[in-house]
């Protein structure tokens, strides 16, 4: 929100007749904990009340409601060497997007602003307590079972089909959303009235009627112009970074989308393998030209990082480029196990992915990470590797390696992926397979069989023939088939 947009926001809060469940006004700061703890109760109170958000306020007085500016700097405050913002959002669970705002409401009024999304599916927690506001005072969530159940019990909206911007006439759909995009990418024809392109973007979900029209999130994503006319996705957009060496302790380059993910996507992908080194030659599969990395396994784990991050979790998709590896990761954790990707199936953003599928950003469903395997073997790469930690889901591809440079946890783990893709192939793996899979030559075949026992020695694959004999034609199976 631009200062006007904060300005008028302060004056519609103001003009409540008192403070509720969702808004609380301070004069200044007390404590950190109590900011944590007001945090949980005003998106609580803001989900049972049917508020999009609530609002802590420092800078007006609580009982007359008068606008008298505050001494607290909400962005700049510190708790101990961390910032405070940081400091609130990892001790709330589920980590939401609250976002932190300060500005000078006259020359003589500071002002700071806590926009807190409502809770969804369950309360929110500051430091694993539940708050909620009875009238002007904050309680445990625990001591009223009655507004805890209204938490748990409240059909959401999925994000996807919430309102990013409403209050809006048909002039400004097309002013905010690139509509040329969609008809270009669906290869459909334009249509010759204002009228058209908004019957159809009603019909895909990406504008809604109400008073006026409405911008769905849905729709912001994808077609915004720019991201920043949309405050509560704007921070969804792609980061990508490029390190120069294989940590992250100088930055060569940044660059932050600043469009929808359906106008940016081929820029950002162009961008992104513009910055990965060329190969060197391996063998016969690669030319000495080749990139180092298959450009339709990174497109595909950029879209994939897109569909199935957590909408509703704080955070954004990322594209760190290391010398050595690069690594893209995304909000929240997966709905499915890592080992079960190349297999299974379940978005948490179903009409973000069915519509980027049909727009040709990625593969249909479940047949993407079986390429992006298919072409890693190709290339003669490691394995690709999975780690969810701290909230996020982040997905790491590397540079190639000799054999005799992967670790025996590489080993398996390109064993097992192999064994996946030759099941999802309605293939089986086997000695010779894996062999071909390596580069192994066939004197070496010892080589590959001690790979084969550590997979099986780690339950990770298992024979499929258990009663057979034959070493020499045996073939496996991925544990879970």
């Amino acid at each position: 929100m631009n200062e006007n947009q904060l300005i008028e926001l302060l004056n519609d809060l103001v003009k409540q007749p008192y403070e509720s469940e969702w808004v609380e006004f301070k004069l200044n700061f007390h404590s950190p904990e109590e900011i944590g703890e007001q945090i949980s109760a005003l998106s609580n109170g803001a989900c049972i009340q049917n508020q999009s958000f609530g609002y802590l306020v420092f800078g007006v007085e609580d009982k007359t409601q008068h606008i008298k500016g505050t001494t607290f700097k909400a962005k700049t405050h510190k708790k101990g060497n961390e910032d405070l913002e940081h400091w609130l959002a990892t001790r709330l669970n589920p980590r939401i997007d609250f976002s932190v705002y300060e500005f000078d409401y006259d020359i003589n009024k500071h002002i700071s602003i806590y926009v807190i999304p409502a809770a969804k599916n369950q309360p929110v927690e500051f430091s694993y307590k539940a708050y909620i506001r009875i009238g002007s005072i904050t309680r445990k969530l625990n001591d009223f079972p009655e507004k805890q159940a209204k938490i748990w019990n409240k059909d959401t909206i999925p994000f996807e089909k919430e309102i990013a911007k409403d209050n809006l006439v048909a002039a400004d759909i097309t002013k905010y959303l690139s509509t040329e995009t969609y008809f270009d990418l669906m290869k459909l024809p334009y249509p010759s009235s204002q009228q058209g392109v908004i019957d159809k973007f009603l019909e895909e979900g990406i504008v809604v009627k109400k008073t006026g029209y409405a911008i769905t999130k849905l729709g912001a994503l994808l077609f915004a112009k720019n991201l920043k006319d949309f405050e509560s996705v704007e921070r969804k957009s792609v980061r990508v970074i490029v390190y120069k060496g294989k940590n992250k302790v100088e930055t060569e380059r940044e660059q932050i989308g600043s469009k929808g993910y359906a106008i940016d996507f081929e820029g950002l992908m162009d961008w992104i393998n513009s910055q990965l080194p060329a190969n060197e030659e391996i063998g016969k599969a690669l030319r000495k030209d080749t990139r180092m990395y298959p450009e339709i396994s990174i497109r595909e784990l950029v879209a994939n990082a897109l569909i199935h991050q957590d909408l509703t979790e704080k955070g954004f998709p990322m594209v760190e480029i290391f010398t050595d590896r690069i690594e893209i990761s995304n909000a929240g954790t997966p709905l499915v196990t890592p080992e079960r990707f190349i297999d299974a199936y379940l978005s948490r953003n179903e009409k973000l992915a069915d519509l980027m599928r049909r727009i040709g950003f990625c593969e249909e469903k479940g047949s993407g990470l079986d390429k992006v395997i298919f072409y890693n073997e190709l290339y003669q790469l490691p394995a690709i590797n999975v780690i969810v930690a701290e909230n996020r889901t982040r997905v790491t591809i590397y540079s190639y390696k000799s054999l005799n440079d992967l670790g025996k946890k590489e080993k398996v783990r390109a064993c097992y992926q192999h064994t996946c893709l030759k099941y999802v192939s309605n293939e089986k793996m086997t000695n010779q397979s894996l062999r071909d899979r390596f580069k192994i030559e066939d004197k070496n075949a010892a080589i590959a069989s001690r790979i084969i026992r550590d997979a099986l020695k780690d339950e990770v694959i298992k024979e499929d023939d258990p009663e057979s004999k034959s070493r020499k034609y045996a073939s496996y199976l991925p544990f879970w088939a």
